[in-house]
């Protein structure tokens, strides 16, 4: 783009009240300016100044700033540009240092003739104070990285969910108690929290066969430390270990929701070749009852009004057992 273009923007732009030109030597830019106001394109008011009249101070011609601008002429001089400036009516002063003078001058005069409309200067934005000074001065802390809104150890006592650490022995809330709290953020009713701890206790153990305990009993046999040997167990958890319980949840709660019947489940799971999650164990059968298993149902059909999912489970398991004995629902189904 060339200087014509933008005054050319300006001009008919209703906010630009005076137009500021800064040209250098070299180049015929300017007279296109000029020729424009001449031909009435540009009517506001034109401050301008060519830099680079101390060219004439030389005896060679020099070359000014990072482009090399060099005078081809005497027509592209400072000097010859500044005064074909001034007759074509522009305001040029008599040298750089005069300019904001001038500018102020021709500002000043439009304000008076009614061209420029003074509005009041917006209050000054207050800079905020530098955090890590702020932070020096102990104005601010660090925010903190992580943030419970369940665990609060910031005051005198420690809260879970807002129940004071001595409120919880106090009232004998116990571990189902606490976990309540912890996991769903309220306190359940009682048998719900007896209901945590009894699962707690029929799956404390599994014995040292399954792989879980195995590869925890190897490592810690391998002089390993307690964390390390727990983290070799848990890593084991899966589909065919630990993770049963879940699949099984899901498998039974989905089934159940679809409304199909638990003969239907059973040929789908057959058909696509998928094994019932929480169906089967390798010694126990409907004559040899898993105690874990009829303790956990029978406390569920005492204490809950509805039990939806196990039902639907046990529909299951009375079908299975007519193939075998032993496809039971387990603890991890139960």
């Amino acid at each position: 783009s060339r200087f014509l273009d933008h005054f050319l923007r300006y001009q008919d732009d209703a906010g630009a009240k005076m137009l500021l030109l800064l040209g250098e030597v070299g180049g015929t830019d300017e007279y296109d300016l000029i020729e424009a106001a001449k031909q009435g394109k540009i009517t506001k008011p034109v401050i301008a100044w060519c830099v680079g009249t101390c060219a004439s101070c030389f005896a060679t011609e020099v070359q000014f700033g990072h482009a090399g601008a060099q005078a081809r002429g005497d027509m592209e001089t400072a000097a010859a540009k500044n005064k074909a400036m001034r007759e074509a009516g522009f305001h040029v002063p008599d040298s750089f240092d005069k300019l904001p003078e001038l500018i102020g001058q021709v500002y000043t005069q439009l304000v008076q003739e009614g061209v420029v409309v003074e509005a009041p200067e917006a209050e000054t934005p207050q800079v905020p104070m530098d955090y890590t000074w702020a932070k020096k001065l102990g104005m601010v802390r660090k925010p903190a990285n992580f943030i419970s809104s369940i665990a609060d150890d910031r005051g005198e006592e420690l809260k879970y969910c807002g129940v004071t650490i001595s409120e919880v022995f106090e009232q004998d809330l116990g571990v189902g108690g606490v976990l309540s709290l912890l996991w769903f953020r309220r306190r359940l009713p009682l048998p719900c929290t007896r209901f945590i701890e009894m699962i707690l206790q029929v799956t404390a153990d599994h014995g040292p066969a399954v792989s879980g305990a195995h590869n925890t009993i190897v490592t810690a046999r391998a002089g390993k430390d307690l964390v390390s040997a727990l983290c070799s167990g848990l890593l084991t958890i899966g589909p065919r270990f630990g993770g049963a319980l879940d699949d099984a949840a899901k498998m039974f709660a989905e089934a159940r929701d679809s409304g199909v019947s638990a003969k239907d489940f059973i040929e789908k799971m057959k058909k696509t070749n998928q094994l019932i999650m929480g169906i089967g164990h390798r010694i126990k059968s409907l004559a040899n009852p898993d105690q874990r298993v009829v303790l956990i149902k029978d406390y569920a059909k005492k204490h809950f009004k509805n039990t939806p999912v196990l039902d639907f489970a046990l529909e299951v398991e009375q079908l299975t057992t007519r193939k075998r004995a032993n496809l039971i629902l387990n603890v991890d189904g139960c």
